[in-house]
């Protein structure tokens, strides 16, 4: 079988297939994996269910052919060969270090890691949407559910940096000591557990500023107290930075937990400084007539006025809230009411005729939600990052994904003290 013989178009077509991004597909992970670290001595890591994928593929595709361990292994170099004549963010060509992505949604913390020319070498994540998104920019599916031991499996040895936006859990510590064993069931204690096995050189910890203030503090204190003693790092003061001061107008604050293994002897640490705190919403707007499709019913508006009122009676400050052009949007969140706190006014719309199922008429007051680019671009991801999903699994995505410049900052910092050292 040759070059010639073996459809590559076919192969990658596959790769978008609904199944290879489901949580258990290691072969399909692996194979994206073991394109991207072919030349890095990660390979080794991936290529037994890199070569197994390609074989199931070859045998599907070509099914009067004999498929031999020679033909799949010819298939796979071809593919490493085409590996970034369709990625719109390849992995640097000579890394100056190695990450991992943990909980990696759509890669804020691979776009900001590979700007600073970091190589990825594990990503795992186990929404399937956000799967497919993250294969379409970076070329790799991530694994699935980092809980199972068979995920752990996969990840690899001496990598300088584990990044890891981690969701909140409560722990149960009442009357203990607020350890290691104490965070068991929890998302951290995975995390805890890579960093005890893997020792990166550094830790990059993510989360909602209301993490600070959880259960008391009892939480942060416990995540502290596990990095510091039971692990060994050298951990400063977790710091809350906030995305509006980093080149996006985004009103958005988050904790930073940063990390150093003590043996490099690393005693000191400044989070970055603020680089940039001129951006408005008008830079991130779209410059033509967006669809019908995001401007509001009158019906919904009189709802959402409503709706403000009753609140605004009662002495609450909770609704819908239109930005200015020359303001800060509130933080674009998960969930729908993310939309309604950053409405926008844009009277250039020209066709008034709907295109979905509304109750009422489109309003002409130009009240009209952010497009998924919109909130992309809040949170600093370039127009040349890809949205394949629908507005609703976007919406979600960009909600969930950590602000790129503000992480890029930080990690700045972390690579630079590292480098140092």
């Amino acid at each position: 079988m040759t070059k010639e013989r073996i459809d590559i178009e076919k192969i990658n077509e596959q790769l978008f297939e609904t199944k290879v991004v489901e949580p258990d597909n290691y072969k399909a992970a692996s194979f994206t994996h073991y394109l991207q670290n072919h030349i890095n001595g990660v390979s080794q890591f991936y290529k037994k269910d890199a070569l197994a994928f390609v074989k199931e593929i070859l045998v599907k595709e070509y099914p009067t052919n004999e498929i031999t361990y020679k033909v799949t292994e010819e298939a796979l170099q071809y593919l490493i060969f085409d590996l970034n004549k369709t990625v719109p963010f390849p992995a640097p060509e000579k890394p100056k270090f190695k990450f991992i992505d943990l909980f990696a949604g759509i890669g804020g913390f691979r776009m900001a890691l590979q700007n600073l020319e970091g190589k990825c070498v594990f990503t795992s994540e186990w929404d399937k949407h956000s799967k497919q998104t993250y294969k379409a920019n970076f070329g790799e599916i991530p694994f699935g559910d980092i809980t199972k031991e068979k995920t752990k499996s996969y990840i690899p040895d001496n990598f300088d940096v584990l990044c890891a936006g981690f969701p909140c859990q409560a722990f149960s510590i009442a009357g203990r000591r607020g350890g290691f064993e104490d965070t068991r069931g929890t998302l951290f204690f995975d995390v805890a557990e890579i960093i005890k096995k893997k020792k990166p050189k550094a830790i990059f910890l993510e989360n909602v500023k209301g993490l600070r203030n959880h259960d008391k503090g009892k939480t942060l204190k416990t995540i502290l107290n596990v990095l510091r003693e039971d692990l060994g790092y050298y951990v400063p003061e977790p710091q809350i930075l906030n995305a509006k001061e980093f080149g996006v107008p985004q009103n958005r604050e988050r904790i930073f937990i940063i990390g150093f293994r003590k043996d490099l002897e690393i005693t000191d640490f400044h989070y970055p400084e603020p680089t940039n705190k001129d951006a408005i919403l008008d830079d991130i707007l779209e410059q033509e007539e967006v669809s019908v499709k995001y401007y509001l019913s009158t019906t919904y508006v009189q709802t959402l006025k409503k709706h403000r009122a009753r609140h605004e009676s009662k002495g609450n400050g909770f609704g819908y809230q239109i930005i200015p052009n020359n303001g800060t949007a509130n933080a674009v969140v998960c969930g729908g009411m993310g939309r309604e706190r950053n409405l926008v006014l844009d009277d250039r719309l020209t066709n008034f005729v709907p295109v979905t199922h509304i109750t009422g008429e489109v309003n002409r007051e130009g009240i009209r939600k952010m497009t998924p680019r919109e909130w992309a671009r809040l949170q600093g991801f370039p127009d040349n990052f890809k949205i394949i999903v629908s507005d609703a699994q976007a919406y979600k995505q960009f909600g969930n994904s950590v602000a790129v410049p503000a992480i890029q900052a930080t990690a700045k910092k972390i690579i630079e003290k590292l480098n140092r050292k």
